[in-house]
């Protein structure tokens, strides 16, 4: 007999260009009952209530009151306020990248949760990019990661550094992919379009010897979001944009691969081997809807966020610091 799992009250405070896809999956998530919605622009909130039926609720602290979860979807600035209110009054919360505008900020919302045994999730959408996935069946120890996103010039977004709003994705996932300390960052960076960097470079060393290679930028001609992996005997290349992942590697020829879509034989010092290439079948899913349903989960005892308090953190704390060195090298 299936064990019945009580449905999450959840409100949406902010319902702007993100906020109304959450509210959109919210609606479709069964573990999940929508009970409200809060936006300071009224206007926009009552047009998003009535397309979904979802009350709106004009005093925030009201709709915290009434639910046991919250989705933030506010701009960075709003997010340590916001969240610390439903911490304190013992609510789940998912928070927008980045969790906050400061560390210290950050340190202080992860040791409220702590203490008041909740969850707290933040809203690192690529980790759950289905071009991922793959990299589960592959022991990983790279010695090198190259990483690129560039985009379009768009004003949504240009109020915060490009290292803040784009590179603090890879971050995370570089952070997630490497798991060891960083031993030196070389930054650099340029204002272009914006009073704000535009284009950014970081190459960083972690004490295990990896290094990493992280490149973003919102002034480019094409959208590109890609990762290459390096290590002994392998090579990933994943495009995350259109879910595209390729892995060659190299096996001895007693261990040949018969699932590989290609394989081609070498001599190497009187060893045989073979180079295989893989393009593992990506499953097709909403990357939104899915960190959402493991907010579920890890409210309901089932699962772990993917992207904790301080796994965000972390992330923060490494775009800070590369922005910094590139505002510091600016002058």
């Amino acid at each position: 007999m299936n064990k019945t799992i009580k449905k999450i009250n959840i409100g949406v405070v902010g319902v702007g260009h993100l906020g109304k896809h959450h509210v959109n999956h919210l609606k479709s998530i069964d573990s999940f009952k929508l009970i409200g919605i809060h936006d300071i622009d009224e206007r926009r909130a009552n047009s998003i209530g009535k397309k979904h039926r979802v009350p709106l609720y004009n005093n925030i602290y009201k709709l915290i009151e009434a639910c046991d979860a919250i989705s933030l979807v506010t701009p960075t600035e709003t997010h340590y306020d916001i969240a610390y209110n439903c911490l304190k009054a013992k609510k789940h919360i998912f928070i927008e990248k980045p969790i906050a505008k400061s560390v210290n900020d950050a340190e202080k919302l992860i040791k409220l949760g702590i203490k008041n045994n909740v969850i707290i999730q933040v809203g690192h959408i690529e980790r759950f990019n289905p071009a991922l996935i793959p990299l589960n069946n592959y022991t990983l120890k790279p010695k090198y990661i190259e990483i690129q996103r560039l985009a379009p010039y768009n004003i949504r977004g240009t109020d915060v550094p490009v290292v803040l709003d784009k590179m603090i994705h890879d971050l995370d996932i570089l952070l997630f992919l490497v798991n060891s300390d960083i031993e030196t960052i070389y930054a650099n960076g340029i204002s272009i379009l914006t009073d704000s960097i535009d284009i950014a470079n970081a190459r960083i060393r972690f004490k295990n010897g990896t290094i990493a290679n992280v490149t973003s930028s919102r002034v480019a001609q094409n959208d590109v979001r890609k990762i290459k992996i390096f290590q002994q005997d392998l090579y990933i290349t994943i495009d995350l944009l259109i879910g595209l992942t390729e892995v060659y590697s190299i096996v001895e020829k007693n261990k040949k691969n018969i699932t590989a879509i290609k394989d081609v034989d070498f001599d190497y010092h009187g060893k045989k081997k073979h180079i295989i290439y893989e393009k593992p079948k990506i499953l097709s899913f909403d990357a939104l809807k899915a960190e959402l349903e493991n907010f579920a989960d890890s409210i309901n005892g089932m699962s772990k966020p993917m992207v904790d308090g301080a796994a965000a953190k972390d992330a923060l704390e490494l775009a800070i610091k590369i922005d910094q060195m590139i505002r510091e090298d600016l002058h």
